[in-house]
């Protein structure tokens, strides 16, 4: 779906800011290097920059207008002066610079403005990338080139020193949680993840993770336990939680995971139950919220912080999760 300046600037205002202010000072650089993770727009932003710089009425000076024959061509891809070069299988090979310089030789088809962008520019095998080199040192003054990358680091620093590095940050989790619901990822799981990452990569894979979802009900039955005895409590650590999490990070996910079932209650308890992320159990949540305090509450969230804190010095996990189970029923200090 093509997007509008206007959303993109939502997801990355401070790119859109420094893209706006070269174009009305006509100050664009003849490189870019656009760098960040999978999903954070690089690649949305690229196309919109070309439709900027081609089309016949921008707005205001740098918003394309998005209804002239330019842009309407750059969004179906066929415009004779923009090329896009993506890998070849696993990498983007000499030949394909060679054809692209070669394009670019030519002169302009309707003006002497040309663009390009190549996709997983970190993917250019050393001939290619020595290729591109050569067309860098020696740019045309209306040629832009835009290059995108996940691996910044995997690019030779004489091609990075010839661009203009913009990073493009992670999403928020408003964003993120807008991204995969668009990408199909059930509505009431991408709060929690979100809440959990901002690489969209890892939220995907999370998503339709098996081990995550029942994961996700592991901590769930606990806290429900919690409430009842320390016997059944400690009796649900051997039989659900120990047989599940068994690495360091899966039992720190696990943490992440309970801390967020009292955040909830404490956002319902603060009236802000907008921002609650368990949304199938916010109904059994808004009860439970009910039945204890705003101050019991932080108690038990600085101890499952504390948890999270001596898992990673190395104390031993099942009987970290022992001690932290009688103190979020107790209220008494975390050993």
């Amino acid at each position: 779906m093509v997007k509008t300046w206007e959303q993109l600037d939502e997801v990355q205002p401070n790119v859109m800011k420094l893209l706006k202010n070269s174009l009305i000072k006509e100050r664009l650089a003849h490189a870019y290097l656009f760098e960040g993770m999978r999903g954070t727009g690089k690649r949305e932003v690229s196309l919109i920059l070309a439709k900027s710089l081609f089309c016949e009425r921008p707005v205001e000076g740098y918003r394309p207008c998005e209804v002239c024959n330019n842009c309407k061509r750059v969004n179906s891809g066929n415009h004779p002066d923009i090329h896009v070069l993506e890998p070849d299988g696993l990498s983007i090979k000499k030949h394909q610079i060679q054809a692209l310089q070669g394009e670019f030789a030519k002169t302009g088809v309707e003006s002497k403005k040309k663009l390009y962008t190549i996709v997983h520019a970190d993917r250019m095998t050393v001939n290619a990338a020595n290729s591109l080199l050569k067309f860098l040192e020696e740019p045309n003054s209306e040629t832009t080139a835009i290059l995108l990358t996940e691996q910044s680091q995997q690019i030779l620093p004489t091609i990075l020193s010839r661009c203009q590095i913009v990073s493009f940050k992670p999403l928020s989790s408003v964003n993120l949680i807008k991204k995969l619901t668009e990408l199909g990822v059930e509505p009431y799981k991408a709060p929690i993840i979100a809440q959990l990452t901002n690489n969209l990569d890892e939220a995907l894979s999370l998503s339709s993770d098996d081990w995550f979802a029942q994961a996700q009900k592991i901590v769930v039955k606990l806290y429900e336990v919690l409430k009842k005895n320390p016997l059944e409590a400690l009796v649900s650590l051997q039989e659900d939680w120990f047989l599940h999490f068994k690495e360091k990070e899966q039992f720190d996910q696990g943490l992440n995971l309970l801390l967020l079932i009292f955040k909830d209650l404490l956002y319902i308890q603060l009236g802000k139950p907008e921002q609650v992320v368990y949304l199938s159990e916010k109904v059994r949540l808004e009860q439970f919220a009910l039945q204890t305090s705003g101050r019991r509450l932080t108690e038990q969230m600085t101890a499952i912080f504390d948890a999270k804190r001596k898992l990673h010095s190395n104390m031993n996990p099942q009987l970290l999760m022992e001690q932290l189970v009688l103190k979020l029923q107790e209220g008494s200090s975390f050993v």
